[in-house]
């Protein structure tokens, strides 16, 4: 079977596809209602309306004060706007950040140019499975730090953190020293599988992006919790009251609103149905693929993600055997999959650079079935098997 018979997609912690529902909230304001919401006319303010309408979902979502919400670009934008913006804010009281060797490279690149700025940066490591310790992030917390990033859940292998407990153990240590230190989360990869209550967070800052649970791409949340010191990364014309300027994307913030709303009615079913797949997954993987290891926590995981390793083998031609069998999966982040490096997370874990180069990730959805599990079950095993038996594949690896 050929990918011209079957498309079977199974990257959906990359991008998911956009849903009817979110694409039909924007359609009035993609042609019609397409004012400036920052207009005083009838026009502009039939966009106001529908993007104070979007912000009051995603406050309900969040479970915040609607003037929490602040609407970016996306995840990216989101975590460089938090990071930068609390630490820049506190920059009088310290200079000191705190973050975790497995972040996504939004929130690990803008550390690394706040290094470059003055600003110094403790990377916490994690066990074998992926998981800080919260005594580990609290013993690098010193009397300079501003600024506790954490990751909700991670992008590669699905690892999910103990924000809450971070976060509250960050608040008393910043109680003890009289002073403020702010406390993010990367949750990303949670909308739709996981509990994004900011309250039972007891987070600061919160970021998402709408194209990982089926709203439109270019479109981002970040809740700021009122009273954070914020300095924004975007000036102009002060719109999301001032902490980040550019006319809005009412079409995308529509869309996105719409999504989310439906990701937390659909929670409880979603997560059902993508852990019962993940665990068929991860079982006929590792029983009929010889040589193959599971990465990150066996139960503390994302409903929907699977990541392994194959040895001897790189993931670049597992890939691309796939995909000419209409399987589309990826090895590890979306926005590195071309980079030729080693994934950062799995080294992080202590897989040897050369096992880190054989992982596959996939990542199942609202619409993969049984019978795409099934399908991708009887393709991959022979496709491995064929790949070991290659010298060009398997020469000079274990």
């Amino acid at each position: 079977m050929e990918s011209g018979d079957r498309d079977i997609y199974l990257d959906h912690a990359a991008t998911t596809p956009l849903r009817a529902e979110a694409l039909q909230a924007m359609l009035p304001y993609l042609q019609e209602a397409y004012g400036n919401p920052s207009s005083i006319h009838a026009v502009g303010q039939r966009a106001r309306t529908a993007l104070e309408g979007a912000r009051d979902t995603v406050a309900k979502a969040l479970d915040c004060r609607v003037n929490e919400v602040v609407f970016t670009s996306g995840g990216t934008e989101s975590d460089n706007a938090a990071i930068k913006g609390g630490a820049i804010a506190l920059r009088p009281t310290g200079n000191h950040i705190v973050t975790t060797v497995i972040e996504h490279h939004a929130v690990l690149h803008t550390c690394h140019q706040l290094e470059s700025a003055g600003f110094d940066v403790t990377y916490v490591p994690v066990d074998g499975e992926g998981l800080v310790k919260p005594a580990d992030v609290i013993d690098a917390v010193t009397d300079q730090t501003v600024l506790v990033s954490v990751m909700y859940a991670n992008n590669e292998i699905g690892t999910v953190q103990p924000v809450e407990e971070i976060a509250r153990l960050v608040k008393e240590r910043a109680k003890e020293q009289d002073r403020t230190i702010l406390v993010h989360t990367d949750a990303v990869q949670a909308a739709g599988y996981l509990d994004l209550s900011v309250k039972r967070l007891g987070v600061d800052l919160l970021s998402l992006s709408a194209h990982k649970f089926h709203g439109p791409k270019g479109a981002g949340v970040l809740f700021v919790r009122r009273g954070t010191p914020f300095s924004p990364l975007l000036m102009g014309g002060g719109q999301e009251r001032e902490r980040r300027s550019g006319t809005e994307n009412v079409p995308a913030i529509v869309g996105m609103a719409a999504a989310l709303r439906l990701a937390e009615q659909e929670r409880e079913e979603a997560c059902a149905h993508s852990a019962a797949l993940r665990d068929r997954l991860a079982a006929g993987i590792l029983e009929r693929v010889p040589g193959s290891i599971l990465n990150g926590h066996a139960t503390r995981r994302l409903p929907n993600n699977v990541n392994v390793c194959f040895l001897g083998l790189e993931a670049e031609p597992v890939l691309l055997g796939l995909d000419l069998k209409g399987i589309y999966a990826s090895s590890g982040s979306a926005c590195s999959t071309a980079s030729l490096e080693p994934s950062h997370v799995l080294t992080a874990i202590g897989r040897p650079a050369d096992i880190a180069r054989g992982s596959l990730r996939v990542t199942v959805g609202r619409g993969t079935t049984e019978d795409d599990v099934n399908y991708f079950l009887e393709t991959l095993p022979p496709l491995v098997q064929r790949l070991r038996e290659m010298p060009s594949f398997s020469a000079g690896r274990v």
